[in-house]
C-alpha cells in the first residue's frame, strides 16, 4: 500500500517530468534477508532511469551488466555471436573466484560427469538461463538485470555457496534486433502520462517485435539453426551441455504466471517421464515463492514438451532438464487487464525470483539430476546396442551443397558424421562414395539424432502447441535410410565430415559461351548475377549434353546458357563473373566450344530447347493480414540465401504501385481457407490485370486458395447461375459417417469437456507429406526425382484445373502422409490433390501453392519451387488442345 501511495504522490506532483511512475529501484529486486553491497551501482544510477519507468535500451543493459563484469570476480562475459543487424549476443558465466581460475576443467569434468567417467560431485553443476529470444516480451530480458547484479553484489554464506557448486551461464539476449523493434515502439508512443488502455498503439507490438530482422520466430530455432542468433547460442549450450536449462517469456497479458512441467501427455516419447518429475520437483520452489505473495501461478496444461525444435524442450532431448517460464506480459510498460494491473517491473522481479529458485531447486537437487542425466546418456548407449542399427546414410543426388549443408547442421548439434570413402548399396540404392555420409548411432546423443532421423505417425494425443513432424532428411529432401554395421563396414569410412562449403575450379576462357546445370542449392543465386548484370541467358527446357573445353557435358531441364554472341558486356567482365559464380556459389561452370550438340534437336542455338530469361524483380507482400513469418522466410530465402533483391511492400500499400515496374507477386497466406478476402475486389482487379499483362504472380497457403476462387468467379462472370440443391454437402456426409450417424441426421450432442480434442482432431498443425514432382515441368527444372516432401499445415485442398492437365506440377502422393499428424479424413481429402497449381493467365503467370515452400528456411528441397516460380514462371505453356471432351483427358 506504501509503494502505491508513493506512487500516487509522484503522478500528482507538478515536478515530475520522468514519465509514468511505475519504475522501480534497486531496493524493490533485492532479495529480502540477503545483505547487498552498496559499492555496487544500481541500474538507474547508470541508466537515469529505473526499470518499469520506461523500456531498457538494449545498449545501455549490455553497458550496465558489462560494467558488473568488469567490476566483479565471479562474473565473466563472452560475445559468442551477433544478430542480423549485427547487435551483440553474450554470455555472462557466475561462479566463485576460484571456478573462474579452473573454468576449462570444471568444463571437461563435467562433460566426463554426463558420460558416468567422473564422480557426481566433481565438478560444479552446470546451470543456463536464457533470456530474450521474444523481443516482443519484455521482462523475459529485463530479468537479466537484477539477475546479474544479484550475484555482483549479493553477500553471505548462501550466495557463496551457490557460487562454490554451481556454474551458471546467462545468455543475455537472444533476440536483441526483436528487442531494439519494441523498444523503439514503444518509445515511439511513450507518453509522460499513464496510459494502460491495451489498445493504445504503445502496446501493440507484439507481432512486430516479437520476431528477429528476417521476421523468424527465434525459439523455434534451436533444431533448425538457420539464423545467426540461433547458431551463436546453440554452439555455447553444446559448449557445456548444462544440467537445467530456463527459458524465459510472457503471453498474453491476463494470463497468471506460468512455468513447466507442462501438459502431461504431451511429451515426446524420446523425453524420459524422470525429466517430468524432476521439473515438477524443482517447480515446488517455484510454487512455494509464489505462494509467499499469494500470486496466481498454473503449471501442467497448455504448453507440452513435444516439438525437440523450442527452447524448453531442445535441453530435454539433449539430457537436460528444460523449464518454460511464462509471464502475462505488460506490453508497453504497464496495462488494465481482468486480473488487474500488469507492470513490467513486477513481471522483471517475479522473472528474476523464479531464476533463483531455478538455480536453488537444482543445488537442492543435485544428486538426483545427475543421476537423471548420467541415466540418460547410459540408456543412450544401451539403446543403440539394443537397436540393431548402426546409423544412418545420406546423400543429396546432383546437389552435393545441400548434404553438405546438413552435415554442417548436425555438426552444430555436436553431432559426428563421417564421410563414406566406398560405395554402399542398401535397399537396391547406391551412396556413392565422396557424396555420401554416415551418422553412427553410437553417440553421447543419439535421442537427438533419432528425432532427426526417425518418422512419427503415431500419437497419444492429438493437440500439438507447435508442428507434429520435422524428420529433417525429409525437410532436406535427401535420400537416407538406417544401416547395419555389416551394411557400413569401417573400411566404407573415410573420417570426420564438416561440411565446408567447397568452391568449384575455375571455368576454363570460352569460345562460344558458358553453361551450368540448375541442380545446384545456388543455381539461382548465379542466375541471379547474370541477370542482374544484365547479360543475355537462355536456360534449357530438355536434357542435353554440350560439348565443353572439359568433353562432352551432361545437362539437365534448367540448365543455364550464356552465349557470347550479341552480349553488351565484355567478355573479360562474363568471364570474371564465371570465376565467382564458381567460387562463390560453388557450381562448376562449363566453356562450351560449339553451340552444335551430340543430342539431335537440341542445340544451344534452338530456340524451343533454349529459352530467354529475364531479370526478376520481385514484391513481397506484407501485413494487413498476411502472415509475418511467412513473408519473412520467403525474403530470407531471396534476399539471404540468394542475394536477390526484393521489394517489401505492405498490403495496404500495393494499389500505389506502378506495377509495370515488377515482373513478380509473392502473396503469402495463412493457415483458413474461409479467411476474409485477401485483397480488396479493386486492387484484385489491378493485380490479374497486371498478371494478363505479362505479371506472374505466386500465391501460398491461405491466399493461394482465395486466389483459386477469385479467379474462378472471374471467368464464371455473366454465367448462368447452377441451381442450388437441398440436401447435405459432402463434408457434412463425411462428417455423418464418420461419427456414426446416418446420413442427414444432423449434429450430435457431445460432452462439454471433450471440445478442445475433438475441434484439433482434423487440424494439420505441421506434417510432411509426399508428393509427385512433374520434373518436366518449368517448377520441377533442377530436382532429381519426383519424389519431393513438403511441409503442409493446412486442412484445405486446390482446386484441380478441368481444361488443363499439365496445370499440377506438384501433386500429393494417394498415402501421403509421411512424419506428424492428421486425421483419416484429411489424409483421404489431400492424397491425390493438387500440391501446386500452375497456368497461364493471357500473357502472364498464376502459381499457387497450398503449402509454404521454405517453411522456416527450413526445406531447401522445396525452396527450389519458389526459385523455379520465380526465374522461370515465363517458360510455363498454355495448351494449345482441347481437353474437356470425353476421352480426351489423359
Amino acid at each position: 500500500m506504501l509503494r502505491r501511495a508513493l506512487k500516487l504522490l509522484a503522478a500528482l506532483s507538478l515536478f515530475t517530468l520522468a514519465g509514468p511512475a511505475f519504475g522501480e529501484p534497486v531496493e524493490f529486486f533485492q532479495v529480502d534477508g540477503v545483505a547487498y553491497d552498496e559499492t555496487v551501482p544500481a541500474f538507474e544510477a547508470q541508466a537515469g532511469y529505473e526499470i518499469g519507468q520506461r523500456p531498457v535500451r538494449f545498449s545501455d543493459m549490455v553497458s550496465y551488466l558489462r560494467g558488473l563484469a568488469q567490476r566483479s570476480d565471479r562474473i565473466s562475459v563472452e560475445t559468442i555471436g551477433y544478430s542480423h543487424e549485427r547487435r551483440p549476443i553474450l554470455t555472462f558465466t557466475v561462479t566463485s573466484p576460484d571456478n573462474h581460475e579452473n573454468l576449462e576443467s570444471i568444463r571437461e569434468t563435467h562433460l566426463k560427469r554426463l558420460e558416468g567417467r567422473a564422480a557426481a560431485d566433481a565438478a560444479p553443476m552446470v546451470l543456463w538461463i536464457n533470456f530474450g529470444v521474444h523481443g516482443a516480451e519484455t521482462s523475459a530480458m529485463e530479468a537479466a538485470i537484477p539477475l546479474v547484479y544479484h550475484y555482483a553484489a549479493a553477500e553471505g554464506p548462501d550466495v557463496e555457496a551457490q557460487l562454490d557448486d554451481a556454474v551458471m551461464i546467462f545468455t543475455v539476449v537472444f533476440n536483441p534486433d526483436g528487442h531494439a523493434r519494441r523498444i523503439d515502439h514503444v518509445q515511439t508512443f511513450w507518453s509522460y502520462s499513464d496510459n494502460t488502455d491495451l489498445n493504445d498503439a504503445a502496446h501493440n507490438m507484439w507481432i512486430e517485435a516479437r520476431t528477429n530482422h528476417y521476421w523468424f520466430d527465434l525459439n523455434r530455432q534451436w533444431l533448425l539453426l538457420t539464423q545467426p542468433e540461433s547458431q551463436a547460442w546453440i554452439r555455447q549450450w553444446h559448449k557445456w551441455k548444462p544440467m537445467v536449462s530456463a527459458d524465459y517469456h510472457e503471453m498474453g497479458s491476463s494470463s497468471p504466471y506460468y512455468f513447466h512441467p507442462g501438459e502431461e501427455l504431451r511429451r515426446n516419447p524420446l523425453i524420459p517421464e524422470q525429466a517430468r518429475k524432476l521439473a515438477r520437483a524443482i517447480g515446488e520452489r517455484h510454487a512455494a515463492f509464489l505462494d509467499s505473495e499469494a500470486r496466481l501461478y498454473w503449471t501442467e496444461e497448455g504448453f507440452d514438451n513435444f516439438y525437440i525444435g523450442k527452447g524448453s524442450t531442445y535441453p530435454q532431448i539433449n539430457g537436460s532438464l528444460g523449464i518454460l517460464f511464462e509471464a502475462g506480459a505488460a506490453r508497453g510498460g504497464a496495462v488494465e487487464t481482468e486480473r488487474g494491473l500488469v507492470e513490467t517491473a513486477d513481471n522483471v522481479r517475479t522473472q528474476f525470483r523464479t531464476a533463483l529458485t531455478t538455480i536453488e531447486g537444482s543445488l537442492d537437487l543435485r544428486a538426483e539430476i545427475t543421476a537423471y542425466q548420467q541415466e540418460f546418456f547410459a540408456e543412450n548407449a544401451r539403446e543403440a546396442e539394443r537397436s540393431g542399427q548402426a546409423g544412418w546414410v545420406f546423400t543429396a543426388e546432383g546437389d552435393r551443397e545441400r548434404a553438405a549443408r546438413f552435415v554442417r547442421l548436425l555438426n552444430m548439434h555436436d553431432i559426428d558424421v563421417i564421410r563414406l570413402s566406398a560405395d554402399i548399396t542398401v535397399d537396391e540404392h547406391t551412396y556413392r562414395a565422396g557424396a555420401s555420409y554416415y551418422v553412427p548411432m553410437s553417440q553421447t546423443n543419439n535421442r537427438l539424432i533419432r528425432g532427426i532421423f526417425e518418422r512419427f505417425t503415431q500419437f497419444e494425443e492429438n493437440i500439438f502447441y507447435d508442428v507434429s513432424g520435422w524428420t529433417l532428411p525429409l525437410a532436406y529432401d535427401l535420400d537416407y535410410t538406417a544401416v547395419s554395421a555389416r551394411e557400413v563396414r569401417p573400411e566404407a569410412q573415410a573420417g570426420p565430415a564438416e561440411g565446408v562449403f567447397e568452391s568449384a575450379p575455375p571455368p576454363d576462357r570460352a569460345s562460344y559461351g558458358y553453361v551450368f546445370d540448375w541442380s545446384h542449392s545456388y543455381a539461382p543465386r548465379a542466375l541471379n548475377r547474370l541477370l542482374a548484370a544484365e547479360l543475355m541467358v537462355r536456360a534449357g527446357m530438355e536434357e542435353t549434353v554440350v560439348a565443353t573445353t572439359s568433353g562432352n557435358v551432361e545437362l539437365g531441364r534448367g540448365a543455364i546458357f550464356v552465349p557470347l554472341a550479341r552480349q553488351e558486356v565484355a567478355r573479360e567482365e562474363i568471364h570474371a563473373i564465371m570465376e565467382t559464380i564458381a567460387a562463390e556459389d560453388g557450381i562448376p561452370v562449363h566453356a562450351a566450344e560449339s553451340g552444335l550438340t551430340p543430342v539431335t534437336g537440341r542445340d544451344l542455338g534452338a530456340s524451343r530447347i533454349f529459352r530467354a530469361l529475364e531479370e526478376p524483380r520481385v514484391v513481397l507482400a506484407y501485413d494487413g493480414g498476411l502472415p509475418r513469418y511467412d513473408a519473412g522466410e520467403v525474403w530470407w530465402t531471396l534476399d539471404y540465401r540468394h542475394r536477390m533483391p526484393v521489394t517489401l511492400v505492405k498490403k495496404e500499400d500495393l494499389g500505389s504501385l506502378d506495377w509495370d515496374e515488377y515482373t513478380h507477386l509473392v502473396l503469402v497466406g495463412g493457415h483458413g481457407a474461409n479467411e476474409a478476402p485477401v485483397l480488396d475486389e479493386n486492387l484484385t482487379e489491378t493485380m490479374l490485370g497486371w498478371v494478363e499483362g505479362g505479371g506472374t504472380l505466386v500465391a501460398t497457403r491461405g491466399s493461394a486458395k482465395w486466389l483459386q476462387g477469385e479467379i474462378a468467379n472471374r471467368a464464371n462472370a455473366g454465367a448462368p447461375e447452377d441451381a442450388v440443391n437441398g440436401g447435405e454437402t459432402p463434408e457434412d456426409e463425411a462428417k455423418d459417417e464418420e461419427a456414426g450417424r446416418p446420413a442427414g441426421s444432423g449434429p450430435e450432442r457431445l460432452d462439454f469437456a471433450d471440445m478442445s480434442l475433438r475441434d484439433a482432431k482434423h487440424v494439420i498443425g505441421g506434417a510432411i507429406f509426399a508428393t509427385d514432382l512433374d520434373i518436366t515441368h518449368p517448377l520441377g527444372f533442377g530436382f532429381a526425382d519426383r519424389d519431393l516432401p513438403v511441409h503442409r499445415n493446412v486442412s484445405f485442398t486446390l482446386e484441380r484445373p478441368e481444361e488443363n492437365p499439365y496445370a499440377v506440377p506438384v501433386q500429393y502422393a494417394d498415402d501421403p502422409l509421411l512424419t506428424g499428424y492428421a486425421s483419416e479424413r484429411r489424409l483421404e481429402e489431400i492424397g491425390g490433390s493438387p500440391s501446386v497449381v500452375a497456368e497461364r493467365l493471357e500473357s502472364g503467370a498464376v502459381i499457387l501453392m497450398a503449402d509454404n515452400p521454405v517453411f522456416r528456411a527450413t526445406y531447401p528441397g522445396s525452396e527450389k519451387l519458389l526459385m523455379n516460380a520465380i526465374f522461370f514462371s515465363s517458360l510455363i505453356d498454355e495448351p494449345s488442345g482441347d481437353y474437356t471432351l470425353p476421352g480426351r483427358v489423359p
